[in-house]
């Protein structure tokens, strides 16, 4: 792509300066260079770089695209490895041996590191949440809303756990001793630079193939949920955070809007600028 078709690419996903640096690993005062016109020719590089973020490929992709490229790809927050094991090794037992400050996720025997999430994504976790559990308190419903740090033990197996960022089972047997046991009903995880690849690729394909219903990935850089329900073909749907977006497991009747929060993120990233 040359610049212009990359200009154009960026106002259409609708990201500024920051996000842009922040995801591509650009410096800032080089994208600006590039993007005012000051570097006519940039290095193949960084132009690959922002190929990546920007191009075609950026663009929301349903989950069964999606699964035909877990084979290949190479997931940047996998942790080092721990011990003398490898990763796919590892089991529940290495899990609960980790200091308590290490915070990870535990996926088929590997380990995923989980780096400390910033206010854009507490934000939108948080809205999530509290508007979840105002419905169901306000109607004594059955499910239990819950957030993260939450050990979710997905496959009852002793390979895997995970901690979504927000979600809600209905079935209580499911939570034991603090625990959630199978699958959820409703996960939401919000996109974070270190966990991009991991939420939008390995996490989701898990959650479908363990039976959870519907499935929110939330994407605060470009203001956008892409909603799954696993129940229903095609299953995705792209929301706008001012959209009233329909929580599908209660047919719509819970309707979560986003734009309270607009305001928050955009005094977040007039710092950042």
């Amino acid at each position: 792509m040359d610049i212009e078709k990359l200009k154009k690419r960026k106002q259409e996903l609708g990201y500024s300066m920051a996000q842009l640096s922040e995801s591509s690993g650009i410096p800032l005062g080089t994208l600006q260079k590039i993007f005012t016109g000051e570097t006519k020719q940039p290095r193949y590089e960084t132009m690959q770089a922002l190929e990546k973020v920007l191009g075609p490929e950026s663009s929301p992709r349903s989950y069964l695209d999606v699964f035909s490229e877990l084979d290949t790809m190479m997931v940047s927050e996998t942790a080092l490895a721990y011990g003398r094991k490898r990763q796919g090794e590892y089991t529940l037992e290495d899990y609960y041996a980790l200091p308590d400050d290490q915070r990870v996720e535990l996926i088929d025997g590997v380990f995923y590191d989980m780096a400390s999430p910033k206010a854009p994504h507490q934000f939108a976790v948080a809205e999530i949440h509290r508007q979840i559990s105002s419905y169901i308190m306000e109607r004594k419903g059955k499910c239990i809303p819950f957030v993260a740090p939450l050990d979710v033990q997905l496959d009852c197996d002793d390979k895997t756990m995970l901690q979504p960022d927000a979600g809600i089972v209905c079935d209580r047997s499911k939570l034991r001793n603090g625990i959630i046991f199978g699958a959820p009903d409703f996960l939401a995880e919000v996109l974070s630079p270190s966990t991009r690849q991991k939420d939008q690729n390995v996490k989701l394909m898990k959650y479908m193939q363990a039976g959870v219903r519907e499935c929110w990935i939330v994407d605060t850089d470009r203001r956008m949920v892409i909603s799954y329900f696993f129940e229903e073909s095609p299953c995705t749907v792209i929301y706008k955070f001012q959209d009233s977006i329909p929580v599908r497991i209660y047919d719509g009747e819970l309707k979560i809007n986003l734009s309270g929060i607009l305001p928050w993120l955009e005094e977040g990233e007039k710092d950042e600028q």
